[in-house]
This record gives structure tokens, sequence and C-alpha cells, in this order.
């Protein structure tokens, strides 16, 4: 009869007696055929022991650096950050960690992927282990993880979803900003300044005869003159300012913190500075003008587009008394060009 607890006393037995024997064999195998870096260090941070992935991705010989510490062997490392690292690991006899995302590589380790990654070294993870003894934490377990692919692959994804987000906001003609993003930036600064009690204004502006331009030298030269006047307009900015594409020629400027005055002033520059900028395309020398229509924030706007309707209004003016000029929708005053 089949004694079942007899054999698994036996194989228990086999077990325990290959596991004495061979165990320090075992172990070595396994760590040089993990395609994980392994340092152990002792509690003054000397090399003990490491594994054959860091002999194939370094230029270092075993004999040369067992037993130095391992700031000697590995002189780039960041002494002070890591002496911190390792201190905690020993003290509170916790397991510690160093991402890729924090720290984009400890060791100066070369990778295998030249052409599809631009980094120089491997991206890594670093797990800190302790290990004890006794009941003692005397060594600390260095795990170090290739993941240069992970990060090549993630900085992409990211290049990319920040391009779609540029996308999503920009112009892709003018390169300013488009209707949608504009007209949130101006939901966003009209919520600013009424919280806080804010000056805030508003510079609606239209090409002149732009749809005789169009006919006259066709729609290239439109779209030229359009990039030409976006640049030259978004060179007379502030930093703060918000620009942005409202409609096919017709543009907008928010100015935050900024009185009826100032924006009267800055809608001057910008009608003078495009009356007399000078524009060529192909062998016809082209004249543009604008019409600006400017308003600022009062107490009567109950929303921001109330805004947009006041400085639109202006505008309107601006063209139908006209155009090349400037107009404040709290008075019929006209800046014209001197």
């Amino acid at each position: 009869m089949l004694d079942i607890n007899a054999l698994i006393s036996l194989e228990n037995k086999n077990t325990s007696a290959l596991s004495e024997k061979n165990l320090t064999q075992v172990n070595n195998q396994i760590a040089n055929q993990l395609n994980t870096g392994i340092l152990v260090l002792d509690a003054e941070y000397n090399i003990v022991m490491w594994n054959r992935f860091l002999q194939v991705h370094t230029d270092k010989i075993a004999t040369n650096i067992l037993d130095q510490s391992i700031f000697i062997a590995f002189p780039e490392l960041p002494e002070r950050w890591l002496s911190r690292k390792l201190d905690s690991v020993l003290q509170l006899n916790t397991p510690s960690f160093c991402s890729w995302q924090q720290r984009h590589h400890l060791f100066e380790l070369p990778h295998t992927r030249p052409i599809t990654t631009d980094s120089e070294f491997m991206a890594q993870n670093c797990t800190f282990l302790p290990i004890e003894t006794d009941g003692t934490v005397k060594n600390i377990c260095i795990l170090i993880e290739d993941v240069t692919d992970v990060c090549h692959y993630q900085t992409q994804l990211q290049k990319t979803l920040d391009e779609l987000a540029k996308i999503s906001r920009i112009d892709g003609l003018t390169q300013i900003y488009n209707r949608r993003h504009w007209q949130e930036s101006l939901e966003q600064e009209y919520a600013k300044a009424q919280r806080h009690d804010k000056k805030l204004s508003l510079i609606m502006l239209d090409l002149d005869y732009f749809k005789l331009l169009n006919d006259n030298y066709g729609h290239q030269c439109g779209d030229m003159v359009l990039i030409e006047v976006s640049a030259l307009i978004s060179s007379l900015l502030r930093v703060e300012d918000i620009f942005g594409r409202y409609g096919g020629e017709e543009f907008a400027i928010i100015l935050p913190e900024t009185a009826l005055k100032g924006a009267m002033e800055l809608a001057q520059r910008i009608c003078n500075s495009i009356a007399t900028k000078s524009l060529t395309y192909k062998t016809h020398d082209i004249k543009v003008t604008v019409s600006l229509g400017v308003a600022q924030l009062s107490a009567e706007e109950s929303n921001y587009e109330a805004l947009i309707t006041q400085s639109d209004s202006a505008l309107y003016q601006a063209k139908g008394q006209g155009r090349n000029q400037v107009c404040c929708a709290d008075s019929p005053t006209i800046m014209a060009i001197d």
C-alpha cells in the first residue's frame, strides 16, 4: 500500500538536503540569469556582491570593485542623496524605491537601443532592500531594472499628447490661439476680474477690405497677410495678454488688469504699426489696415459675452466711420491715424 505521508516526508528531506548543499550555487545562477542588476552592499556601503548583468553593462572588473565603496566604484552617483536613501533603509529596515520619472538614471549604464532612444544612459528603476542577518540589518540589496523602452515610449506618448493639446488650442494658419481656447480664456479672466475686482479690457480688430484683397491677389496672398499681421501684433503684446483668431480675418486680444486708457493706447499702436507695415506678395506691394474696437469691463456686464458685444459694437463703429481707426465702446470718440 502506498504511504503518501512517507513520500512527502522523503521529498522534504531530499529538498532540504539539496538546499543546504547547493543553495549558494543556485542563488548565484539565478542572480546571474536575471535581466536585472543586483548590487549588495555592507553597512559601510562597500560592494560585497554584484551579478552578471552589471558585468555586461559596465566596463568594470569584479575583482576591482568588490570590497570597494559604491561611490568610488560609481563616481557618478549623487552621494548625498543616495547616502540618505541608504541610511533610511538601514535604520528603518524598510525598502525604498527610485523610479526613472524621479531620476532618469542613477548608474551610468549604457543601453542597447541607440537607434530607438536619444538618451545616453539606460533609464532605471532602482529598489533598495534591507537584508537581515541574525535579526540585524547588515546589508542592502540594490536592484537595477532597465526601463529604457518604457521611458522612451512614455516620453514619445507625452510628446504626442502635448502636441495634440497644442493643436487643440492653436490656429493652424496664424499659430495664435483659436477661437475656442481664446473664448475659454476670456471666461476665466472675466471670472478672476469679477472675483478680485480687477480691471479687464478687450480689443476686437478686423482687417479692412480683406475680401477685396483675396479677390484681387488670391487666397494665398490673404493667408500671407493673416500670418504677417498676427506676428506683428504678437510682437506688441505682453506675456500675459491673450491673442486669438476670432473669425476669418477678425482677431481679439484679452488684456488682464488693464484699464481702458491702456487698452486704447495699445490698440492705436497696433493700428499705426499695421498701416505702416510694408508687405510684399510676389511682385505686389500690399497695404493693409485694420479697424479696432475697445471695451473695458464694467459693473454693467453680467457675463463675458457682454464684453465681446461691447467691443464688437465699437469695432463696427470704427469700420462705419471710415476704417483704419480705433473706437471705444464707452463713447463715439475716434482715434484716427495721424
